[in-house]
């Protein structure tokens, strides 16, 4: 059996220590994949005061303390920083990593951090528009010599970007969930496609629009890696097991089915579920507090079954 497994671990509700920890320990055990997330206010949204750092700096730390693992985001909201500041924000993430960055993008959603932040809340085909506007002038940046676009959002003339990519080529993803532009974003400008929080079956449904997308714009979908994330609630013990159920209650209804429960031999076969409906990436995101015990058991027993540690 073989999976990509990975860790999205959001800059929200733990310190910077705590952060680093878990990513370090990823980083060792071998996982393929180790990302954050892009928020102003920890999600859900209990206290404002609460704790949550910011993306790229976020980002450009995990680069720098780990060695093996695939650097991202899942996903920069596309509205909060001009396409171009990103570019060079992620090229310069992946000179500290060596070549391992990896760029998610996406629309945004969370209206309260957008308001409160200053971004307006822009109707969501809007807010898809300017995506779509700025990654093509992202991957322009990273692969053209000069970069020139005219939209509606963005105006960018003579634009150099030095250095490169590390590796010529710094993969970008498309996250979300939307049912048809995302896909078609994710068919016609990225290297991958990331769902988040969803069950098999929707991720199954969402990989045929995937490819009846590639299909209408001529392109090989066997070119586009394909991941999911899912809350990371297994357990060690029945004690761990409680207070998992406990926290799955308190997620909202439609993402419930995207979670990772129970013991390390359901979790198993749950995956197997995933890769069954073309998952060929799979993320387990954690919120605090951390449950130390059931990542050590999750390194010991989930991860050989599928790769072994680099």
């Amino acid at each position: 059996m073989s999976i990509k497994l990975g860790v999205h671990a959001g800059p929200q509700d733990l310190p910077m220590d705590d952060l680093k920890r878990l990513w370090k320990q990823a980083d060792e055990a071998g996982f393929h994949w180790i990302s954050v997330w892009d928020h102003f206010y920890a999600n859900p949204l209990e206290r404002r005061e609460n704790t949550c750092f910011e993306a790229v700096a976020a980002m450009a730390t995990l680069a720098a303390v780990t060695s093996r693992a695939r650097v991202g985001c899942l996903v920069f909201c596309t509205l909060f920083r001009n396409p171009g500041l990103l570019a060079k924000a992620a090229i310069t993430v992946d000179h500290i990593s060596g070549g391992r960055c990896e760029l998610g993008l996406g629309g945004g959603w969370f209206e309260e951090e957008f308001r409160e932040f200053g971004y307006g809340f822009p109707p969501l085909k809007e807010r898809l528009d300017q995506m779509e506007e700025a990654v093509q002038i992202i991957k322009s940046l990273f692969e053209e010599p000069v970069t020139n676009f005219t939209g509606k959002y963005y105006n960018v003339q003579g634009a150099v970007c030095g250095p490169k990519p590390v590796n010529d080529r710094l993969p970008i993803w498309i996250g979300g969930r939307g049912p048809k532009r995302t896909p078609r974003m994710a068919a016609q400008y990225a290297d991958g496609f990331n769902l988040p929080y969803v069950s098999p079956a929707e991720f199954r449904e969402r990989m045929e629009q995937l490819e009846l997308a590639c299909d209408r714009l001529g392109r090989d979908p066997a070119g586009i890696a394909r991941s999911v994330n899912l809350h990371f609630l297994m357990a060690a013990d029945e004690a761990g097991a409680k207070r998992a159920r406990e926290r799955l209650e308190k997620i909202t209804p439609d993402r419930r089915q995207g979670a990772l429960t129970g013991t390390a031999q359901e979790v198993i076969d749950r995956i197997g579920e995933y890769m069954e409906a073309g998952a060929e990436g799979l993320n387990i995101a954690f919120r605090a507090p951390i449950d130390w015990e059931a990542f050590e058991a999750y390194i010991e027993n989930v991860l050989p079954v599928f790769h072994r540690p680099a």
